[in-house]
């Protein structure tokens, strides 16, 4: 395929498999969730925003080019904050949001409460960013082409909708679209220059067919624990 070929199919699969497609976000997205649903996704969803700095710890340290390191660690500053610059992460944003929906800091950050399919997906992230190429590890994160559409969606439903919502409760929202865009835009321009072979562009597209199944199965356990009530033994229970 040539470089265009590739990002057309690369955009395909978001097309056919990007979780803005799944049934739990249209639920929440169209004021369908519950507060009980809303609080299990955040609980659950602070788990994979917390790994994404150790998976792109990861990735760092299999990068030999100094260049590439330094554009890749800006990656870990959005998550983590900057102390220097006084500038809180996404990750301390995302805390917001628990907060809001009445969870301790101790019962989200020690994950002791998530679905155990939230950590083996999220867990099989990380390592497949281990041990898999360098490229397909990079490649993966490419589902942040297609985050600023799901992010506005998100956004303007939530606070539509949801009375114990406030924009400064999504505020992890509010600087992650312009940081997508930015990483996407380096990430697409990496894998056009360095898949140039039919295997490495098979492997690429394969990684991105993974990470948006990653992202796919916690939306899918969601659904089933909270939606259809089947919580898993240790797993958060609503009060009755």
């Amino acid at each position: 395929m040539s470089p265009d070929e590739l990002e057309a199919a690369l955009r395909q699969v978001g097309a056919e498999r990007y979780h803005n497609r799944h049934p739990f976000h249209h639920r929440m997205r169209d004021g369908r969730c519950t507060r009980d649903e809303i609080a299990a996704w955040a609980l659950n969803r602070y788990y994979y925003q917390s790994q994404i700095p150790i998976k792109d710890a990861t990735i760092i340290a299999r990068m030999d080019d100094p260049a590439l390191r330094r554009e890749w660690r800006r990656r870990i500053i959005d998550h983590d904050g900057n102390s220097d610059a006084d500038r809180d992460g996404g990750i301390a944003r995302w805390l917001a949001l628990t907060d809001a929906m009445g969870f301790t800091r101790e019962e989200v950050t020690s994950t002791r409460l998530i679905l155990p399919a939230t950590r083996f997906a999220v867990d099989a992230y990380v390592n497949f960013c281990a041990k898999r190429s360098l490229l397909e590890a990079i490649a993966s994160s490419l589902t942040e082409l297609f985050s600023p559409e799901i992010i506005g969606e998100r956004t303007a439903g939530m606070l539509a909708h949801y009375d114990f919502i406030t924009s400064d409760t999504l505020s992890y929202f509010t600087e992650r679209p312009p940081q997508a865009q930015r990483d996407s835009d380096f990430t697409l321009a990496y894998v056009r220059e360095h898949a140039r072979t039919p295997e490495h562009q098979h492997a690429i597209i394969a990684a991105l067919e993974f990470k948006t199944g990653v992202l796919w199965a916690q939306l899918d356990a969601l659904w089933h624990a909270y939606v259809e009530g089947h919580v898993p033994p240790g797993a958060w229970k609503p009060d009755p």
